[in-house]
């Protein structure tokens, strides 16, 4: 694994711009700094005027935001998003295959490849979801899979995220932003489109309904204007055409889900849900829950609604689950990975936690069911009070936690406060599988905006970037 922190603009000792920077470069040395400060104020605006915003974690109830827009844009080689493509198709594959398994025979852990209890005691696991025959056998029907790059052709998967994946409006808001501010920027290059998403993951619902009799109803199911991704829900419900509605819009009778409207009940189909498992149907899960359908659940053993995710998707994308994704390709899809692993110690393991005590300093420790950058520590930035600190809960839940290396994550030009200088990226593509799999070029980049940092989240300071892929006659 490389120890040197990767540019994407600029490489060898003389800092020369790398081919798929070319016209990045001459557009920054083209552009004055104060053109480059009044247009990402321009960015600013255009957000806050489009309600373009998120609910940041810890900011007040109801408090909202703009993610930080970068205007400098990131760039992927066509070649490079070929390989990509290639391994998160492959990956998804075996997600897939291995939610229908859990959830089915469970013959990987009759292989000895993945324990019963990595399964059946997850704390993601949904008994209720146990032998359903979901419609081409898709549990996973979008993901978002995040990944960091290190090097030149090396890029590794630090998370699966197969529940509810979020972002993927700003990927194409970003876009948007890019083309009306700095139209000069895609004159010099062929950037892929990225703006047929909406329509991709239309006919991606569409075609998991359990019914083909029809054209099928697909409705977005969202918690409300007060969760933190709504603008993503309501962006997300207006692109397509379909309804945004909270789970008071919608009732089970005689096993089937139907919507309230101002002509009389409507049939549902399918349910693309915001929400998580646990608030679905108050009749099944949680009694308290106001956010469901009463019977929900019913009508989707009963075959009569798909919920998109699946029911019980956790038990695939926690953080010690991700450690036998891998196997999980050579077992049902007979290949070799593509893509690989951050190296992974859990803490469940004697080795494992001996060695993640011993290196805390040196490595990053996350909560297995942690998202949002909550719940981790970055042993190299932590003090010793906040390492002594992490140190009492890791001994208290050692199955609780996973460590990773410290990974010098690549970096990329972005413009901030003392001009352009690099900063750390991630990135997260969007992969949809419905009767086919689609992966829309790019996806959500993730910058972390403070010198040195290596936390992308924008929950934690972060910001976004526009992904470029270039075309192959670019």
């Amino acid at each position: 694994m490389a120890a040197r922190t990767f540019d994407e603009m600029r490489s060898g000792a003389d800092d020369a711009i790398r081919a798929p920077y070319q016209g990045v470069a001459s557009w920054l040395d083209s552009t004055s700094p104060e053109r480059l400060a009044a247009t990402r104020q321009e960015v600013d605006l255009f957000y806050r005027r489009h309600g373009i915003t998120f609910g940041a974690y810890g900011a007040a109830e109801g408090a909202e935001t703009t993610i930080p827009f970068d205007i400098i844009p990131r760039v992927i080689a066509w070649d490079e998003w070929q390989y990509l493509h290639r391994g998160l198709e492959q990956r998804v594959r075996a997600l897939n295959a291995f939610l229908v398994d859990a959830y089915g025979a469970r013959e990987i852990c009759r292989a000895g490849i993945v324990p019963e209890a990595q399964i059946l005691m997850n704390a993601e696991f949904v008994s209720m979801a146990q032998g359903l025959a979901l419609p081409g056998g898709v549990h996973a029907h979008i993901a978002g899979i995040d990944l960091v790059r290190t090097g030149e052709k090396e890029f590794y998967v630090l998370e699966d995220n197969v529940r509810t994946p979020s972002g993927v409006s700003y990927v194409l808001e970003n876009r948007e932003v890019m083309m009306r501010l700095a139209p000069e920027l895609f004159a010099a290059k062929r950037v892929l489109p990225v703006a047929n998403y909406t329509e991709e993951l239309l006919a991606t619902l569409r075609s998991v309904s359990f019914s083909d009799s029809h054209e099928p109803n697909v409705v977005l199911l969202t918690p409300g204007h007060y969760n933190s991704a709504y603008f993503e829900h309501a962006y997300l419900a207006d692109e397509m055409g379909i309804e945004l509605v909270t789970g008071a819009d919608l009732f089970v009778d005689e096993g089937r889900v139907y919507m309230r409207t101002p002509r009389g009940p409507q049939r549902v189909d399918v349910i693309y849900r915001r929400i998580d498992d646990a608030f679905l149907d108050p009749l099944a899960m949680r009694p308290d829950s106001f956010l469901g359908v009463a019977g929900l659940l019913g009508a989707l053993r009963a075959g009569r609604v798909n919920i998109v995710n699946a029911l019980g998707n956790g038990v695939a994308d926690d953080k010690s689950t991700y450690t036998y994704v891998p196997e999980m390709v050579r077992f049902y899809l007979g290949e070799s990975p593509i893509l690989q692993n951050v190296p992974t110690h859990r803490g469940d393991r004697a080795d494992d936690f001996k060695y993640i005590l011993e290196h805390l300093p040196e490595l990053v420790v996350k909560e297995v069911h942690g998202s949002g950058g909550k719940g981790m520590l970055v042993g190299p930035t932590s003090s010793k009070a906040e390492i002594a600190e992490f140190e009492a809960l890791l001994r208290a839940r050692p199955g609780n936690y996973i460590a990773q290396p410290t990974l010098a994550l690549s970096t990329c030009p972005t413009f901030v406060a003392q001009g352009v200088a690099p900063r750390h990226v991630d990135l997260r593509p969007f992969v949809l599988s419905g009767r086919k799999i689609t992966i829309v070029p790019g996806g959500l980049t993730r910058v972390a905006l403070k010198e040195g940092s290596l936390v992308v989240n924008s929950s934690q300071g972060g910001g976004t970037k526009d992904t470029w892929v270039l075309g192959p006659d670019a």
